[in-house]
């Protein structure tokens, strides 16, 4: 159910974190997918990597810091053979990684074509 509103359930591979004490409303599901991140107002794209995904929210890890509260369009590419997809989201926390890097949680608001 999780994977069909995430509209692309048959071709990614994923797996699912063993956290059986986990509260939330949604299944995570790690992928290593490549995202693109383009802020509202913005034209300039930066690259990510993903984390996790649920039917509620992504996690990932770009190279550059995202302000909390902004509205982003993502694009996370499955494979390398089909189109990727776009979803709409918005910048719920960023924290830094590593010295040049920031994990960053949002909220997913909607995925376009679904």
């Amino acid at each position: 159910m999780l994977l069909k509103s995430l509209c692309f359930y048959h071709s990614i591979q994923v797996k699912i974190l063993p956290d059986y004490n986990e509260k939330r409303q949604q299944m995570r599901l790690t992928l290593g997918s490549e995202i693109t991140i383009k802020l509202a107002g913005s034209s300039e794209q930066r690259s990510g990597h993903c984390k996790s995904i649920s039917g509620a929210g992504i996690s990932f890890i770009a190279d550059q810091a995202l302000p909390q509260g902004k509205a982003a369009e993502i694009h996370v590419f499955r494979s390398p053979q089909g189109p990727p997809v776009t979803a709409f989201i918005e910048i719920i926390r960023c924290t830094p990684a590593t010295t040049h890097s920031f994990e960053i949680a949002a909220a997913i608001k909607s995925i376009k074509g679904c």
